[in-house]
């Protein structure tokens, strides 16, 4: 039976070849789209955390992501979390997305930043020396090729790289908060507090959340946790949409090659019936084929992805492609379910099929 299934397999390569490739691209969206989803949010998780901060404190309503968080809290109460008790650092910060890039952006009070956590650790030069200094990361360094004293563009401007520090501070690129207060005009106005706390992280937030009740005010394992693509919210219907449409590409393009399938080999199904096979044999048959194309499609498919991913993370150093194995797991079981549903109705039909019309069929 395994011989007679790769036979019809290479009767017909190209139809058994655009099929294998239907299957492929369903696993192939689905690994490398939801990979880059989880690789950019686990890597924006890790920078956050390299941060060394406990706490964080939003405005109300504001986005974990915080280049979509506005410049609303007035910079004054700095000073207000500061005398809270249990709070040891507090800077301000202001986020916002490179509009010729699409990069986030740290607007920083260098001297508070630098107090979070390890501090900066320089690779070359050191903090901002002017109001157009930036300060970048090592590895958006590598991508430009950039070094201290070399120009570079950000938010419609020219500025200096004034320093190349280690990755791993939340940003790749930061500028003086005071510049970007004026480029913006947002006044004295940030988009979130960085604390660092003395004793327990819940008691401080609990103080805070005494005077600033309506705020976000996030702990660090809180917020780490919600670094997974299914937690957030706006991640699921584009989830939900690529496993839609593979299984779809899937399941028609198996039908239409099944169908043809029983419409080309009347007569073989014929004979084996006439040979004494029974209806499940016929259906255990093209059920067996379709899913041999499903497996077909998977290898080709997870290969595709890891050959991809390191094209993609060689050209773009920056980019994190994460393919777990619970994808994995999911792309398979997609894939051959999608091949499983597609060939049922061509092996129901070809198992009514009358052996005698089917002998006469020329």
């Amino acid at each position: 039976m395994g011989k007679l299934i790769w036979a019809n397999l290479r009767a017909r390569p190209i139809r058994t070849v655009l099929s294998v490739t239907a299957v492929a691209l369903q696993v192939f969206l689905l690994l490398f789209l939801m990979g880059l989803t989880d690789g950019i949010v686990k890597e924006w998780g890790e920078r956050v955390q390299g941060i060394g901060a406990d706490l964080l404190v939003q405005p109300p309503n504001a986005s974990i992501f915080f280049a979509f968080s506005s410049a609303t809290l007035n910079q004054s109460l700095t000073q207000r979390l500061q005398k809270t008790d249990g709070v040891e650092k507090v800077s301000p910060v202001i986020a916002v997305v490179n509009d010729t890039s699409l990069s986030v952006i740290y607007a920083i009070d260098f001297d508070s930043y630098d107090r979070l956590g390890r501090g900066f650790l320089f690779r070359a030069g050191g903090p901002f020396q002017g109001p157009y200094d930036v300060i970048i990361d090592d590895i958006r360094a590598e991508q430009r090729g950039l070094k201290v004293g070399d120009a570079m563009q950000l938010l419609g401007q020219q500025w200096r790289v004034c320093g190349i520090a280690e990755r791993g501070r939340g940003a790749r690129q930061y500028i003086p908060l005071q510049t970007a207060q004026e480029l913006l005009a947002v006044g004295k106005r940030v988009s979130m507090f960085w604390i660092q706390s003395t004793g327990d992280p819940n008691a401080v937030r609990q103080r805070i959340a005494a005077f600033l009740p309506q705020h976000r005010i996030r702990l660090m394992d809180e917020y780490l946790s919600l670094m997974v693509s299914s937690n957030l919210p706006a991640v699921r219907p584009f989830t939900n949409s690529i496993i839609l449409v593979g299984l779809l590409i899937t399941f028609l393009v198996v039908l239409l090659s099944m169908y043809t399938v029983i419409l080309e080999r009347r007569r073989e199904i014929g004979i084996l019936k006439a040979l004494g096979a029974s209806r499940w044999n016929i259906v255990t048959l093209l059920l067996r084929e379709a899913l041999l194309i499903g497996v077909l499609g998977v290898i080709v498919g997870i290969g595709a992805t890891y050959g991809v991913r390191e094209v993609v993370i060689n050209l773009r150093p920056t980019m994190t492609i994460l393919i777990t194995p619970a994808w994995l797991l999911q792309g398979v079981l997609l894939a051959l379910g999608g091949c499983t549903l597609g060939s049922i109705y061509p092996a129901l039909r070809a198992a009514t099929a009358d052996p005698v019309n089917a002998l006469v069929f020329e």
